[in-house]
């Protein structure tokens, strides 16, 4: 059975050494297994516990209780991995221990309690089985530890023919990820582009209407697919069925590996998918679109 069916998210359900329950993303997740043996390396990062050699690859290893401000575990082999996989990386999470999948509506994934603030790391809370279970925002964690990801300045990278296509045009940008946010935000104003964020896709939704009777259309809509109530996949079948709206450039971007997401992507509507991060990729994956609505080759 597929792992994503309509709005259905399937989340796998973990503990921290602390008692609390948290969910991760079942896409996000490659496999768990027992902790294996770790070397520490110098310099380290005070999250990071150490690297893992799984199938001959390194595997760097978090204590996530200490990456989200919790007291970690005091020795290593009390608790498993969760190993993931997302952005163009590949990672343990050292917790407790998993216990279930569940699957749940995005629709009843609500946005963290207001005033969570910066350090709250999750990215949304829903209900199971009359426990609160929070949606863990692995890519702030990742973020927080390795802030160094592909976010090279784009000085010189642009000929002059490509910087007059995006200068000035008008981008509608949604991310509940506030790390990822800013990351697509950063590459956007560098390439000229006049820009408007959003954090929900009901909030994009409206701004696309608005926009669009003030006769300020967006151009196109860079989108997460993962957000509460309404994801990116809900968002797109919204914006096709709006006249008015309905012929907006749409490109989901993704922390999951992109070649999952493109066939679902298409068939709800969406012109294009990109795995995060790269900004060289997402200029690309820009500038492409900008030619195929100008019909340039």
């Amino acid at each position: 059975m597929s792992l994503v069916t309509g709005d259905a998210l399937s989340l796998l359900l973990f503990r921290l050494h602390s008692g609390r329950l948290l969910g991760i993303n079942l896409l996000k997740v490659n496999e768990i297994i027992p902790c294996p043996p770790l070397t520490k390396l110098p310099n380290r990062h005070p999250h990071v516990r150490g690297i893992a050699t799984l199938r001959g690859s390194a595997l760097t290893v978090i204590d996530l209780a200490r990456a989200i401000g919790e007291r970690g575990a005091a020795d290593a082999d009390d608790g498993c991995l969760i190993v993931t996989e997302l952005s163009r990386s590949r990672q343990g999470l050292h917790v407790k221990n998993v216990e279930r999948i569940v699957q749940c509506s995005t629709r009843d994934v609500r946005p963290p309690p207001a005033g969570a603030g910066n350090r709250a790391f999750i990215t949304g809370v829903t209900q199971i089985d009359g426990a609160i279970v929070q949606i863990l925002d692995i890519e702030k964690v990742l973020h927080d530890i390795a802030p160094a990801l592909d976010e090279a300045p784009l000085d010189g990278l642009l000929e002059s023919k490509d910087q007059q296509l995006l200068q000035g045009r008008r981008v509608l940008l949604v991310d509940d990820s506030q790390v990822a946010l800013q990351q697509t935000l950063n590459v956007l104003r560098q390439l000229g582009l006049d820009c408007t964020a959003v954090r929900s896709a009901q909030a994009a939704l409206q701004q696309l209407h608005d926009y669009q009777q003030a006769e300020m259309p967006f151009e196109l809509l860079v989108s997460d697919i993962e957000m509460p109530e309404m994801d990116g996949y809900n968002l797109v079948r919204e914006i096709r069925r709006s006249a008015d709206i309905a012929a907006t450039y749409v490109l989901l971007h993704t922390s999951l590996d992109s070649t999952m997401n493109t066939e679902k992507a298409r068939s709800v509507g969406a012109n294009a998918v990109l795995t995060k991060f790269s900004s060289v990729d997402l200029t690309q994956a820009l500038l492409d679109a900008f030619r195929q609505m100008d019909g340039r080759p």
